[in-house]
């Protein structure tokens, strides 16, 4: 129960956190540079996941880490230029943060694929990936302009 709450509690601040960095790029950015900063910022959000790694020193996951970073980053760096890809990347991630809080929670019989993150860090971050993701959706027509 007390598990429930505090992803419950982290889907909330995701959500919020998504709705404050919409309300202050929509009013300090263009829409060019608006869609270029979300590009580029999917890089350093799947890096942290290498970060992770290094925190809490699991030597059996850094190579599919490093894997699905370069995968992030090539979506990012195609999300310059092509809007669908920006969706997409961030919809994957939130996927990917998704998959990590299940794996912590639920554990996967001896099996490690993935690396140990924080409470509740892949709960918050699929809210927050996903809500960008519909927000890029919405602004794919600006963005092309």
């Amino acid at each position: 129960m007390t598990l429930a709450a505090i992803l419950i509690w982290y889907v909330g601040i995701g959500v919020l956190a998504a709705i404050g960095t919409v309300t202050i790029s929509r009013a300090r950015f263009s829409p060019r540079v608006e869609h270029s900063f979300f590009a580029l910022l999917l890089i350093p959000i799947a890096a942290m996941y290498l970060v992770f790694v290094a925190y809490f020193g699991d030597g059996s996951t850094p190579r599919p880490e490093a894997y699905a970073v370069v995968v992030f980053v090539v979506l990012g760096l195609l999300g310059l230029r092509f809007p669908a890809l920006l969706v997409l990347g961030y919809g994957l991630h939130g996927g990917w943060d998704l998959a990590h809080e299940v794996r912590v929670h639920l554990g996967t019989g001896g099996a490690r694929p993935f690396t140990d993150i924080p409470l509740a860090y892949g709960a918050f971050c699929a809210a927050y990936d996903w809500w960008m993701a519909g927000y890029f959706f919405t602004r794919r027509a600006a963005w092309r302009q």
